[in-house]
């Protein structure tokens, strides 16, 4: 194994944990800004007020995404499992 090799386990790594993370981080940003928006309009500065719904998206994003999420990380590795000879041969 060399360090080619170990770049590039490395970088599909991160890109898998990339695409896993996007979903959930998206969902919580727009949330979170759109309830910001909407505490600055109304002058409300009740922490729960953008805490509960940022849970309440994220617990429905996951329960969406969920799925294929966890059919994306079983996929990388099982490839990781699977190239385990070539990467010692």
């Amino acid at each position: 194994m060399n360090s080619a090799t170990v770049m590039t386990i490395g970088m599909g790594a991160l890109e898998v944990t990339l695409m896993l993370a996007a979903p959930l981080l998206l969902a919580t940003l727009i949330t979170g800004v759109v309830i910001g928006a909407f505490q600055a309009a109304t002058q409300i500065n009740e922490m729960t007020l953008s805490f509960i719904p940022k849970l309440l998206v994220l617990a429905l994003v996951m329960a969406l995404a969920g799925p294929w999420m966890l059919h994306t990380l079983v996929d990388y590795t099982r490839e990781l499992i699977l190239g385990i000879p070539q990467l010692i041969g």
